[in-house]
């Protein structure tokens, strides 16, 4: 039996805008690591960026008190992976495996789509063969339509045996990976569950006010890992590379909305749906594979996507070199030593955004007025990768926040962990 865990905050730190507070990032997505899980379904609050808290339900590893979402799970492929769910609501639950062959159950009761743990201490063992590699969601199969909005959902990981690829092709290889689980709230429903008063709910007037990425809302989004501040929503989403690296994005939609999430600097390429290699045939990699700079992922369903990002054909050099310059990795040669096609004007005329370094080149630092900068230690490029619904891109109609993140393309020599 493994009994691997992920549990590591990175050491680097940049500071967001609005809260000042740091970030972090890493090569490998967080979780909990293993073939043999303890979930405990329980009930708890979190917090939201305009200063509310709202009452959630969540799944978390036994021990460690609930959390939004529920533990992302990471197994690797061919594992015999069993999950054990306690169910400490006042309401059944369940756990389904969608992507999952051959889930089988012992105890509980029998409910719709699968077994389910009674109220008050029930318990439900679940047992599958993780036979294929990729990107899955687990959830709910209890009263879903309030269930999942309540919180009970999460990503699955299942790694193949390749390290560093998402699949058994080298065209899923990345350098970095980051989850994007992506989850909206009414919190009616929340209030309703706070109160004791479900039975009164009409799911025919559900309008979601929050929108979330792995939990969070934007700026949290940006914010530290297990941020102290966020005891129940432990996990970020800022994805960071150097130029010419591959980032594995895996797009999981956990509710019932739909999300076009749109990165801003370059398209990205699909390469696998729903846990499955987009191909035409066995062995054949991502051939099926498609450019695009906005996804829309099927409620319920998850993508994997590869982003590179070179500055290739912009038409100057991104780091400012003179035509005699060496070359850095991975630079786009027609632009070397092409100067910036624009005057910028003097420091007192403009008025710099927060991530601004003060320089139009990658890793370079220029005059600032004062009390400006510090928000971009490595003189990064910054690009906001969001929703391109404009409503999910509040907290409770609070702008800006909800499904909203940086993307920092940093310079080759700034160190990301």
């Amino acid at each position: 039996m493994k009994t691997r865990s992920k549990r590591a905050l990175s050491g680097i730190a940049v500071f967001v805008a609005a809260l000042s507070a740091a970030v972090s990032a890493q090569a490998v997505i967080i979780g909990e690591e293993g073939d043999t899980f303890s979930l405990v379904a329980q009930d708890g609050y979190i917090s939201t960026p305009e200063a509310s808290s709202v009452y959630v339900w969540g799944y978390g590893v036994e021990g460690n008190g609930m959390q939004y979402p529920g533990p992302t799970l990471i197994v690797d492929q061919d594992d015999v992976v069993t999950v054990t769910l306690t169910n400490e609501l006042t309401v059944p639950t369940s756990v389904v495996f969608p992507g999952q062959d051959g889930v089988s159950t012992s105890g509980g009761s029998a409910g719709l789509l699968t077994a389910e743990a009674a109220p008050s201490g029930g318990v439900v063992e679940y047992t599958f063969t993780a036979s294929h590699p990729g990107t899955y969601l687990y959830h709910s199969g209890t009263q879903m339509e309030v269930q999942v909005d309540m919180g009970l959902f999460g990503a699955l990981i299942v790694r193949p045996a390749a390290v560093g690829q998402a699949y058994d092709h080298v065209d899923s290889a990345y350098d970095r990976e980051y989850l994007f689980l992506m989850s909206e709230m009414d919190p009616r429903i929340h209030w309703r569950a706070e109160a004791g008063m479900l039975d009164e709910w009409d799911d025919n007037i559900w309008w979601p006010v929050y929108w979330f990425i792995n939990g969070r809302a934007a700026p949290d989004t940006m914010s530290a890992n297990f941020a102290s501040w966020l005891p129940t929503q432990p996990y970020n989403c800022l994805p960071r590379m150097h130029p010419g690296e591959r980032i594995l994005l895996r797009f999981i939609s956990a509710g019932r909305d739909l999300h076009p999430f749109h990165t801003h600097g370059n398209n990205f390429n699909v390469i696998a749906q729903d846990g499955r290699l987009l191909q035409s045939g066995p062995g054949m990699g991502a051939d099926l594979a498609y450019s695009d700079f906005t996804i829309t992922v099927t409620p319920g369903g998850t993508a994997d996507a590869i982003f590179e990002w070179t500055g290739e054909k912009l038409g100057w050099d991104i780091y400012g070199h003179a035509p005699e310059d060496p070359m850095e990795p991975n630079e786009y040669a027609p632009d070397h030593g092409k100067p910036l096609p624009v005057d910028l004007p003097d420091t007192k005329d403009i008025t710099p955004g927060a991530f601004w370094s003060g320089s139009p080149f990658l890793g370079a630092m220029g005059a600032l007025p004062p009390g400006q900068g510090a928000l971009n230690l490595y003189g990064g490029f910054f690009y906001m990768w969001h929703s391109h619904k404009e409503k999910e891109m509040v907290n409770f109609d609070v702008f800006p926040g909800g499904l909203m993140t940086m993307l920092i393309v940093e310079h080759p020599s700034a160190p990301i962990p």
